[in-house]
């Protein structure tokens, strides 16, 4: 390993700052500077994550192990232009990223290599789509193709509110070009999971399950978010169905991935329904899940940055196991008031002076000014603890929520409850 390591994180919500902290843990690595970053990361660079260039030279400059966190910059080619300075990256290739950032590549994608998942039609003519948007029935999915900040897939239990997605995306342009073409994909029922994995191209290293909450309300209700909370492990998935997952969905990516000429490294992420104990595919993602991330980095014991350095060498094979904390985690999203809708920022935000042992208050939609931290986006604050048990964990991170202060602060209040998630 290389010694004196510096680390940039590219990004700027709960999951870069996640990141950050478990890689400054590493005894390998001497600096961790995040770009944006936010209020909560310690050493930011003002540089935007759509700067390509402009990173690229940072971290040749300051000698960085690049390691990228969301989407957009990996679908813009990231990875392309580190390779042109030389420069180590942890993140797939642009036309690797498709998986995530068109979902009519990854739905054929998965066609076309038997990976199971839901059945689907795609369409470039709105006229064409409000004419067959009940072919499966109801509920169906309606889904952006392109990157729409975790809220282009909208649930419509009707004929109506199938037609009104179509008119938002297609017509409306709610989502940009993103949702200039749509899948229209049956509506499975069951219980939704997150399986992630570090990749280098031919081999994988799971993390541990996680679970996320996607709807704004409890007992998942209303829109569709970035995500209001999350928890590891996904409890309701035993051991059988997670080696089915990691072999027929997993494994099987990935060799398909480089036999279609795009080996994937990067952290690969399946959202997976189980319905009647089958997996199915929902999605593809090809970055860490955010609030996923800050559960998972919580529970992880062993050394983040080898297993990055590692999978970008190409080297997986090598390291052993990671190690796990055995206690369960859980994460609850602060968010700012109106959220996913309108919302208002700049708002102070009081934090409490000590939290437990075995939590962590991570930050997303936060800056600091004048040493006053204060909103700065729609999901603010990832705040999370470990646990005996999931609703222990809950219960531990309820106590530090309830300790945060500020004039618009909004969350859910079950996150981790078994009552929490309603068939999606």
């Amino acid at each position: 390993m290389v010694m004196g390591q510096n680390v940039l994180v590219v990004g700027s919500g709960g999951r870069e700052h996640a990141l950050s902290w478990k890689l400054a843990c590493s005894p390998l690595v001497d600096a961790v500077y995040t770009a944006p970053g936010n209020g909560g990361t310690a050493c930011n660079v003002p540089i935007a994550v759509d700067q390509l260039e402009d990173l690229a030279k940072y971290a040749k400059k300051h000698n960085c192990f690049t390691v990228v966190g969301p989407e957009a910059p990996l679908a813009a080619g990231i990875s392309e232009t580190f390779a042109r300075y030389d420069l180590p990256l942890f993140g797939p290739t642009q036309a690797a990223a498709r998986l995530e950032y068109s979902k009519v590549w990854a739905k054929d994608f998965m066609s076309r290599n038997g990976i199971q998942t839901a059945r689907y039609r795609t369409f470039t003519d709105p006229d064409a789509a409000l004419q067959s948007a009940d072919m499966f029935g109801y509920p169906v999915a309606i889904k952006a193709d392109g990157l729409a900040a975790g809220k282009g897939v909208v649930v419509c239990d009707t004929y109506k509110q199938a037609g009104q997605a179509i008119q938002d995306m297609m017509v409306d342009a709610r989502f940009g070009a993103a949702g200039q073409q749509i899948v229209i994909e049956e509506g499975l029922q069951g219980a939704e999971m997150s399986y992630i994995a570090i990749c280098d191209g031919d081999t994988l290293v799971p993390m541990v399950t996680s679970q996320d909450y996607k709807r704004i309300y409890d007992k998942d209700r209303g829109p569709n978010t970035g995500g209001m909370g999350a928890c590891s492990p996904a409890e309701f998935v035993d051991d059988a169905l997670v080696e089915r997952i990691h072999r027929d969905v997993m494994e099987r990516t990935v060799l398909s991935m480089k036999r279609e000429g795009n080996p994937f490294v990067g952290f690969l992420y399946a959202g997976i329904m189980i319905q009647d104990g089958e997996p199915y595919v929902l999605e593809y993602n090809v970055r860490m899940g955010d609030p996923e991330c800050q559960p998972i980095m919580l529970r992880m014991k062993s050394d983040l940055y080898k297993y990055l350095r590692a999978a970008s060498s190409g080297t997986l094979d090598t390291m052993p196991p990671v190690r796990w904390h055995p206690d369960p985690s859980v994460c609850v999203v602060l968010a700012s008031r109106g959220y996913p809708g309108h919302y208002t920022t700049g708002q102070t935000i009081t934090l409490p002076d000590n939290i437990r042992a075995g939590a962590q208050i991570f930050h997303a939609g936060t800056k600091r000014q004048d040493g006053i931290v204060l909103s700065d986006g729609g999901r603010v604050l990832g705040v999370t603890a470990l646990g005996d048990t999931i609703p222990d964990a809950a219960q531990n991170a309820y106590d530090i929520v309830n300790s945060v202060q500020w004039d618009k602060k909004y969350c859910r209040t079950d996150i981790g409850s078994d009552r929490a998630r309603t068939d999606t």
